[in-house]
């Protein structure tokens, strides 16, 4: 099988149900990119940027055994705008370059490139080899809810939490689909099929 003739990328806010959507497409056989994994990878001992990470920030955000110390580096960037975009041009751009390469070597009809902060992290111009954008959607109360329920925090953390990230219309604004998650996990896959079904005959139209 060829290289996927449709990638999308699936994005949405806190608490939006985006993991189980993600899920759901890689029960179905498609291949998930998860921008999560490739941050991980990329700063896995003996990779440049984890040598860039300790030179900006110092030896500290190294444990014993050479692996990143990631509370330590939360410590450096933590409330620290100029600190966390240092970061940032460091790990984005190979991020960005570990989830194109996952997408092409992908072997599914189409491949979902899951992406959480794609609307903070510059969205379509960031990612411009992305041919769809599909965002789970929720209410902010529910956003909120779900938060408090799934930290056992209080509002008052889960408002700021939400304040961190873009706000739904930014999200909107870069969707071509919207999937909206509020309901059961049945209703959610039957919306994910429907979905499925779409991308397929899209993919294969454009062999």
């Amino acid at each position: 099988m060829a290289a996927p003739a449709l990638r999308v990328g699936l994005t949405g806010g806190i608490a939006s149900g985006k993991s189980a959507v993600a899920n759901l497409f890689a029960a179905k056989g498609i291949v998930v990119a998860d921008a999560d994994v490739a941050a991980r990878e990329v700063v896995q001992p003996g990779q440049s940027a984890l040598a860039e990470v300790a030179e900006a920030f110092g030896p500290d955000v190294l444990q014993a055994d050479g692996q990143l110390d990631r509370a330590a580096l939360r410590r450096h960037v933590f409330g620290n705008d100029d600190a966390r975009k240092r970061l940032e041009a460091i790990l984005h751009p190979r991020i960005r370059l570990a989830l194109r390469a996952t997408a092409e070597a992908a072997r599914s009809p189409y491949v979902i490139v899951a992406i959480p902060l794609l609307a903070e992290g510059g969205g379509r111009a960031a990612y411009p080899w992305l041919d769809r954008i599909l965002v789970v959607d929720v209410p902010r109360d529910v956003q909120v809810a779900r938060v408090m329920h799934r930290d056992a925090i209080d509002r008052v953390l889960a408002e700021r939490m939400l304040a961190a990230q873009a706000d739904r219309r930014t999200r909107l604004a870069i969707a071509d689909d919207v999937l909206v998650n509020v309901d059961t996990l049945a209703a959610l896959d039957a919306e994910v099929d429907a979905l499925d079904r779409r991308y397929r005959a899209m993919a294969a139209m454009r062999d």
